[in-house]
């Protein structure tokens, strides 16, 4: 398989093939379960939760390779790694394995499986099955996205006997315990047949935790039933979940909404609906995270090559408006990449205040006049809410500027055709992976990686020094010496604005405490119903 970077490749990260859309449509067929959204969520049947999601159901389900908030939240559901985590503390607990490590400086740590693990298909887990999942996530030809966690630090997985592996480290790197949920174990017999990880980006779903999936239609809904044979640490409370993805904000909000509500969860609660649905008797909780609108240039065209023009733009956007009219208050302007509240965050040395006086000095610094932006986004309601500032902003800087929303899949279609582009907004919230910076940060700055192609930013001088800079802090084994390597090289990211956050917000869930019990608001995309229950 090559590493280049193709439609194929594309469709790892996002989307579905027609082929993989077709199999996914057979499953549902096939399935016995709903074949459409139905009205089957009005608070009469207590074996069943229906959910709305705010993001699409139509991208990757295939484990090792998605970033879709439909399909995480999902496969956390559906599927194991050894060892998964809390969705709120982000604490790591034994999932398919009997216990953490016993040291997590050790340079191999040994797992044992837990004992009657069953597949969906009722077939036993078993070692082959863990590494057959690591083989895929360590191979450099399969690239998948998230080896990006893995590869720098993990040499690899070794069978022991049928029910034991072993890890094998470069190097001590004690954070590997909660990314071992990441790598979420994926039968052999299932997914080592032709043709099947194109089944898996579909929508085929066979794991060993608490839920099955028992049918997926894209763009409507995906249904889940508890799977029988789970005998893990964290069983299905209710019988069934029905998750219907709503991208349109009014259309979400509605299905939540009134005495015959149809769903007991919502996500992505749009802000200034907040107040009315609580008037209604509903909790709305949010959660403060890396959740961010972010800026990504086309180095490869002019003018944004040029550092000073990236910045310039930076400068010019009135963040606090935007945190008050679109975000309604629920947003903070960056500071850093990190947001504030996260445990390793430090002020970068580049900071983008409002200041549009510096950001006409950069453009005149740079001879950049009469410049005119199409700035293409995705969809996502608040994303869409939050366009409107950074256009007048970049105006009052003598900015030309037109607008380009659509669907996130058509727009990372163009990303990945490399078609030519100026700038593009969108959200991203690396917190899905999890929380220690060294992992965020690989997220999108990866040599390699995705994103860094996108931006035709990756290879290049200052790259590779990015790059090395990054693989530094990784393999220092102190605590404090590792931090302040993190900070050295975020200073250099915010400074060169090639990806960047504009403002971290916060992500707003909302319940109906009637109906549901047992819910944890996250900050970051999608839901956990876990420990939830139908009251």
């Amino acid at each position: 398989m090559s590493s280049d970077f193709s439609r194929r490749d594309f469709l790892r990260y996002s989307g579905a093939s027609g082929a993989a859309a077709f199999i996914a449509a057979t499953l549902s067929a096939c399935s016995g379960g709903p074949a459409s959204t139905g009205s089957v969520g009005a608070g009469s049947d207590k074996d069943l939760i229906t959910a709305v999601i705010g993001y699409g159901n139509d991208q990757s389900w295939d484990p090792t390779q998605t970033a879709s908030a439909f399909a995480m939240a999902g496969i956390n559901h559906v599927y194991e790694g050894l060892l998964d985590t809390d969705p709120i503390s982000r604490e790591p607990y034994p999932a398919l394995a009997t216990a953490l490590p016993a040291d997590l400086n050790a340079t191999t740590w040994k797992f044992t499986l837990r004992e009657g693990a069953t597949w969906h298909d009722g077939k036993p887990v078993t070692a082959d099955d863990v590494v057959f999942t690591y083989e895929r996530v360590l191979d450099p030809q399969a690239n998948v996205l998230v080896g990006n966690f893995f590869r720098t630090w993990l040499r690899e997985v070794r069978k022991i006997d049928d029910r034991s592996v072993e890890l094998v480290f470069k190097f001590a790197f004690p954070d590997a315990a909660p990314r071992l949920t990441i790598a979420k174990i994926m039968p052999r017999h299932v997914f080592g047949r032709p043709g099947a990880w194109d089944a898996a980006k579909g929508g085929k779903a066979v794991g060993s935790g608490p839920y099955k999936v028992v049918a997926h239609n894209p763009k409507s809904n995906t249904a889940f039933e508890a799977h029988a044979g789970y005998n893990g640490p964290r069983p299905a409370v209710v019988k069934k979940m029905n998750w219907l993805t709503i991208v349109d904000a009014a259309a979400r909000v509605a299905k939540i909404s009134g005495g015959s509500a149809e769903a007991q969860i919502a996500d992505n609660i749009p802000y200034a609906n907040v107040d009315r649905l609580k008037q209604q008797g509903l909790t709305v909780e949010g959660g403060a995270g890396m959740n961010h609108l972010f800026l990504m240039f086309n180095t490869g065209t002019k003018p944004f090559d040029d550092v000073r023009v990236r910045q310039a733009l930076h400068y010019a956007i009135d963040k606090q408006k935007m945190i008050d009219v679109a975000l309604k208050g629920h947003g903070t302007a960056s500071s850093s990449f990190l947001n504030e509240g996260h445990p390793d965050h430090k002020r970068a040395a580049v900071v983008y205040d409002h200041d549009p006086d510096k950001a006409r000095a950069l453009l005149k610094e740079a001879g950049v006049s009469n410049l005119t932006i199409n700035l293409m986004s995705v969809n996502v309601s608040w994303i869409v809410d939050c366009l409107p500032t950074i256009a007048a902003s970049w105006e009052a800087i003598g900015v030309k500027t037109t607008l380009e929303p659509q669907d996130t899949a058509a727009l990372f279609t163009k990303m990945d055709q490399f078609q030519d582009y100026q700038v593009v907004a969108a959200a991203s919230n690396p917190n899905q992976f999890g929380m220690d910076p060294d992992l965020i940060m690989r997220y999108n700055y990866t040599p390699g990686g995705l994103w860094m192609k996108y931006a035709h930013f990756d290879g290049g001088k200052e790259a590779r020094a990015l790059f090395a800079m990054m693989d530094g802090a990784t393999r220092e084994p102190d605590r404090a010496e590792k931090i302040a390597l993190v900070h050295r090289y975020l200073d250099v990211v915010a400074e060169r604005a090639v990806l960047y956050p504009v403002v971290h917000t916060e992500l707003m869930t909302a319940w109906d405490p009637r109906k549901l019990s047992g819910v944890r608001a996250q900050p970051y995309p999608g839901i956990n119903l876990l420990q939830a229950k139908r009251v």
